[in-house]
C-alpha cells in the first residue's frame, strides 16, 4: 500500500479547525492529491462532519471519545477511507478540548504504522480566549483548569497557528506575538485567516516539512486535565424542521444561535463554541459563536428558502448539561415558531466529558519515521 500523509490539526474549541481543514482539503485536491478527513467528537451528530460532507469531501467520524482514547477506531477509519478513495492525504480534526495528542496519537502512529507519514503537528490559536489566558486575566472566560488544557495544547505543538487574524487589531497582534515568544520560545508561529485565506499558504508549506517533529511529550496532570474537560457541558442535538411556507434557512440558524447566546448570558455561562448547521433541499448553511463576547456569524451561508431542513446543534458551554439541554430546546422551538415552523427533536446527547483513558501513551519520543 502506498504511504499516506497524516495531517492532524489541533486547537481549542472554536479555533477554526473545520474551516482550516476544508481549505487544506481544497489545497491538496488542487495539486492533484486525493484527500480523506477524519473528524472526532465526544458524541454523534457532529456539525463539523456534516459541514465537510456538504462541501463534497470524503469524511469519516470517530465518535464517543477523543482520538487518544479511540486510537484503534482512528486507524480503522483511516483504513476505511483508504479502501473507499485511496487518499494521498488524510486530515484529522481532534476534539477541541483534548490535549496530550503527541504522546497518545502522533508517537503511536509513527511507531506502530510506518506507512503513515506523519506531518508536523500544528495547533490553532483562538485569539478570543487565548489572549486572555496568556495574559493570566481573572476574567479569561474559563476556570484555571480549563485554561490549563488550552496552554498544554500550545505546549505540544510543532507550530502555533494564530487564526482569525482578519479579526485581530494590530496592537493585539503585536502583544500576542510577544506573549507567544515569551511563553513558547522557539516554537514557530504562523499568522493566517482560514476564513479569508490571508496568509494561508504558510500552513501547507509548514505541513510539507520533514524532520524532527511530533516529539514534544507533555508533562501533564491528568487529574487537572480531566477536571478541566468536565467543566464543559456538551450537547449534540438533531432536529427535523418543517414549515408550511418556505423559510430563510440562514436567518433561522442565526436566530437559534442568537437566542442561545442571550439565554446563556443570563446563566453567566462561558461559551467555548456553539454551532448550528441546516441541511435541506440540496443546500446547507452554518451559524456559529466562538465565545460569549463575540458576535454570532454565518460562517457558511446557504442563501436558501426551504420547506424542510435537518438542523444539528452542537454546544460546548461551561454549564450543567441538563440546563444546556433545556436552553437549546427553548431556543430552537422559539426560533422555529418565529418562522411558523415546527421542530421535532430526534436525538439529543448532553453530558460532561469523562476522564481521558488513552489507548497508548508514550513517555518519550521514539526514533523512527519523521524523528
Amino acid at each position: 500500500m502506498k504511504p499516506i500523509r497524516f495531517v492532524m490539526v489541533g486547537g481549542f474549541l472554536g479555533a477554526g479547525k473545520t474551516t482550516t481543514l476544508g481549505r487544506l482539503a481544497r489545497h491538496y485536491r488542487e495539486r492533484g492529491q486525493n484527500v480523506g478527513i477524519v473528524t472526532n467528537d465526544q458524541a454523534e451528530d457532529l456539525v463539523d462532519t456534516q459541514n465537510l460532507r456538504a462541501q463534497g469531501l470524503l469524511v469519516a467520524e470517530v465518535a464517543g471519545a477523543c482520538f487518544c482514547c479511540k486510537f484503534d477506531d482512528l486507524v480503522a477509519k483511516v483504513q476505511s477511507l483508504e479502501e473507499a478513495a485511496r487518499p494521498d492525504v488524510v486530515l484529522a480534526e481532534p476534539v477541541g478540548s483534548c490535549t496530550d495528542l503527541v504522546a497518545t496519537v502522533v508517537q503511536p502512529l509513527k511507531d506502530l504504522y510506518q506507512r503513515f507519514q506523519v506531518a508536523p503537528y500544528p495547533v490553532l490559536f483562538k485569539p478570543s480566549h487565548g489572549l486572555r489566558i496568556l495574559r493570566d486575566q481573572a476574567d479569561a472566560g474559563f476556570s484555571p483548569k480549563a485554561a490549563y488544557i488550552f496552554r498544554k495544547q500550545l505546549e505540544e505543538a510543532d507550530g502555533i497557528v494564530v487564526n482569525r487574524i482578519d479579526e485581530l487589531p494590530a496592537a493585539e497582534r503585536q502583544e500576542l506575538a510577544g506573549l507567544l515568544a515569551a511563553q513558547y520560545p522557539g516554537v514557530p508561529v504562523l499568522w493566517l485567516s482560514a476564513k479569508t485565506g490571508e496568509g494561508f499558504a504558510s500552513l501547507p508549506e509548514f505541513l510539507d516539512l520533514e524532520g524532527s517533529f511530533g516529539r514534544r511529550i507533555l508533562n501533564i496532570d491528568y487529574d487537572i486535565y480531566a477536571e478541566g474537560e468536565a467543566e464543559l457541558g456538551w450537547l449534540n442535538s438533531s432536529i427535523a424542521v418543517r414549515a408550511a411556507v418556505r423559510l430563510p434557512l440562514d436567518d433561522l440558524l442565526l436566530d437559534i444561535v442568537r437566542r442561545l447566546q442571550a439565554a446563556l448570558e443570563k446563566h453567566d455561562a462561558e461559551v467555548a463554541h456553539l454551532k448550528a448547521i441546516g441541511l435541506g433541499e440540496g443546500t446547507f448553511g452554518v451559524a456559529n459563536l466562538v465565545s460569549s463576547g463575540t458576535a454570532v456569524e454565518l460562517s457558511a451561508p446557504s442563501h436558501a428558502q426551504v420547506h424542510e431542513a435537518e438542523v444539528i446543534v452542537n454546544a460546548r458551554v461551561a454549564l450543567d448539561p441538563a440546563v444546556l439541554d433545556e436552553e437549546v430546546r427553548q431556543a430552537v422551538v422559539a426560533a422555529c415558531r418565529a418562522y411558523s415552523a415546527q421542530a421535532e427533536f430526534r436525538k439529543t446527547q448532553s453530558f460532561r466529558p469523562g476522564r481521558p483513558m488513552p489507548t497508548h501513551r508514550y513517555a518519550e519520543a521514539r526514533s523512527g519515521q519523521g524523528a
